[in-house]
C-alpha cells in the first residue's frame, strides 16, 4: 500500500518554460509528503519537472500506488487531464484511486470529477489527504472526512469545508530529499548564473485583489515563525548552499513585527542567503527596507498592476499608485533591486489608463516588469463580475481559464499590440536613460508601430 505525489509540470516539452528555464520545486507536494512521513505512511514522490509523462508513467507501473494523488494548478492542468485518462483506462498501472488538489480543482468540481477523478482536496492538503488516504487503504467510509469532493451515483457530493490549520509551526519542513535537487541548482546555475531555492513562510493572503485566486488558503494570514524559518535557512545553506533564495508568499512584509523577528533570528543563526519576495508598497517603509536588506534581500517586487488610479480602484487594489511610486523609488535608492506587475486589459481600461501605466513605470522605474493580459480566473470577483460578458469560452477540457476572454474596452488583439507598446516605450526610455541611442531607437520604432496596430484596432 502506498500513494504517489506528483504534478504534470514537464520542463523539457515547454517550448517557453525552456526559454525561461526558472523551474522550482513543488513545494505543496513535499510539504504534505513530509506530513506522511511523520505519520509513517509510506509514499513517493515524483518530481516529473525534469521528466516526460512515459517517464513518470513507468513510475506508476512499477510501484503500482494505491493512490495516485496530483496537484492541479492553470498550467498544469490540460496534462493532469490527460494523465488521469491513462491511469483510468489501462489496467497496468493497476486502477489507483485518483485524488487531484491544488487551486484549479476548487471552482471546477464536476468538471474534474466527469473525466474519472475520484476524489477532489478543497484547501490545504496535508491532514485531507493524511485521512483520505487511510481510509481508502483500509476500505473505510470517507464521507465524513472534510474538504473533500466525490461522485456518488452520479451525484456531487462535498463534505464540510476543513479547517485551516491555524499553527503552522506544527509543519515539517518540506521533504526536499524526495526530489532531485541539484538538478534544480544545475540548471539556475547553467542559464542565470546562479542557483536558486524556494521557501514558504506563510499561508494565505488578507487582502482583497478582484482578480487573484484564494481558492487553497482562502482570504486568510498566517505565519511560521521567524525562528523556524531562519532555521530552515540556515539548513539549506548548509546542505544545499544556494546563491539565492525565493520567498514565495504574498505578501512578506505584511507584519512589521514579524519582520523585525525574522532580521533578529537570521543575525542570530548566521541564515544570511541573498533572497528575493513579494509585498505590497503600503507595507515598506524606511525601518522594514534597511531590515530587509540587512537580512539579505537583493530583490523585491512590488504588486502595482497598473498605473491608473481608475483600474486600481476597479481592481479593489487600495492603495494609491503613487505609494507604489514611490516604494519602487525608495527601494531603489537603497541598493535592493525593484521589480514590479503589470496589467493590461482589465475591465474599463482605456487608452489613457495604458499611457498613465507607460509614465508610472517611467516614474518608478523599476529594475525588471513583468506584463500579462487580464484573465478571469473561475472563482474569483473579477470572474463574477464579466461572467455575462464572456465571449470566447473554450472547451473546457483542452483550455484553462487563460484562454476565456470577455467583452473589454478594446478587442483582445489591441491589448495584444498594447502590451508590446508598454515594454518598447518603457525599455526605449530605460536604454536612451543609460545613453544606448541605437537600442532606444529601435525599440521606439516597435512602439510606434504598436501603436499604430493599436488604433487600427479601435
Amino acid at each position: 500500500m502506498s500513494i504517489i505525489l506528483t504534478h504534470t509540470y514537464y520542463l523539457f516539452e515547454d517550448p517557453k518554460e525552456q526559454s525561461i528555464m526558472k523551474p522550482y520545486a513543488p513545494l505543496g507536494l513535499l510539504y504534505i509528503s513530509a506530513y506522511l512521513n511523520e505519520k509513517a505512511i509510506e509514499n513517493h514522490v515524483y518530481d516529473s519537472t525534469f521528466y516526460s509523462k512515459n517517464d513518470q508513467l513507468n513510475f506508476i507501473e512499477e510501484k503500482q500506488p494505491k493512490v495516485v494523488a496530483i496537484y492541479t494548478n492553470l498550467m498544469t492542468k490540460i496534462n493532469v487531464i490527460k494523465l488521469a485518462k491513462v491511469l483510468n483506462n489501462n489496467p497496468k498501472y493497476g486502477f489507483p484511486k485518483i485524488i487531484l488538489g491544488g487551486p484549479d480543482i476548487t471552482y471546477n468540481l464536476k468538471n474534474y470529477l466527469n473525466i474519472g477523478v475520484d476524489f477532489l482536496i478543497i484547501g490545504e492538503g496535508e491532514q485531507t489527504t493524511l485521512e483520505l488516504y487511510n481510509a481508502i487503504a483500509n476500505n473505510e467510509d470517507y464521507s465524513q472526512i472534510e474538504g473533500i469532493a466525490y461522485l456518488k451515483n452520479g451525484t456531487l457530493k462535498k463534505t464540510a469545508p476543513r479547517i485551516r490549520l491555524k499553527n503552522l509551526k506544527e509543519l515539517p519542513l518540506p521533504n526536499r530529499s524526495a526530489i532531485p535537487v541539484e538538478k534544480y541548482l544545475e540548471i539556475w546555475k547553467t542559464h542565470h548564473g546562479k542557483s536558486s531555492m524556494t521557501i514558504s513562510t506563510q499561508r494565505g493572503c488578507p487582502y482583497t485583489c478582484k482578480w487573484c485566486s484564494t481558492a487553497v488558503y482562502g482570504q486568510s494570514y498566517r505565519r511560521r515563525p521567524p525562528n523556524m524559518v531562519a532555521a530552515e535557512m540556515r539548513m539549506l545553506k548548509d546542505t544545499y548552499n544556494p546563491d539565492s533564495v525565493w520567498f514565495v508568499d504574498d505578501v512578506f512584509s505584511v507584519s512589521h513585527k514579524w519582520i523585525k523577528e525574522f532580521h533578529k533570528e537570521v543575525s542570530k543563526q548566521k541564515a544570511n542567503i541573498p533572497f528575493e519576495c513579494i509585498t505590497r508598497a503600503e507595507r515598506l517603509n524606511d525601518e522594514i527596507l534597511r531590515l530587509l536588506k540587512e537580512s539579505g534581500c537583493f530583490r523585491i517586487w512590488i504588486g502595482a498592476e497598473s498605473g491608473s488610479q481608475k483600474i486600481i480602484d476597479a481592481m479593489d487594489r487600495r492603495v494609491d499608485v503613487d505609494v507604489v511610486k514611490n516604494a519602487i523609488q525608495k527601494t531603489n535608492a537603497l541598493g535592493i533591486e525593484t521589480g514590479t506587475f503589470i496589467m493590461v486589459g482589465y475591465p474599463g481600461e482605456d487608452e489613457q489608463d495604458i499611457l498613465e501605466t507607460i509614465n508610472y513605470l517611467k516614474a518608478a522605474n523599476p529594475t525588471h516588469f513583468t506584463i500579462t493580459i487580464a484573465y478571469p480566473i473561475k472563482g474569483t470577483l473579477l470572474y463574477n463580475e464579466i461572467e455575462e460578458k464572456i465571449t470566447v469560452k473554450p472547451n473546457w477540457e483542452t483550455s484553462t481559464d487563460r484562454q476565456i476572454d470577455f467583452k473589454r474596452t478594446y478587442s483582445r488583439e489591441y491589448y495584444d499590440y498594447a502590451v508590446k507598446w508598454v515594454v518598447n516605450e518603457v525599455n526605449h526610455y530605460k536604454e536612451k536613460s543609460k545613453g544606448n541611442y541605437v537600442e532606444a531607437f529601435k525599440m521606439k520604432i516597435k512602439s510606434i508601430l504598436a501603436q499604430t496596430k493599436m488604433k487600427n484596432l479601435k
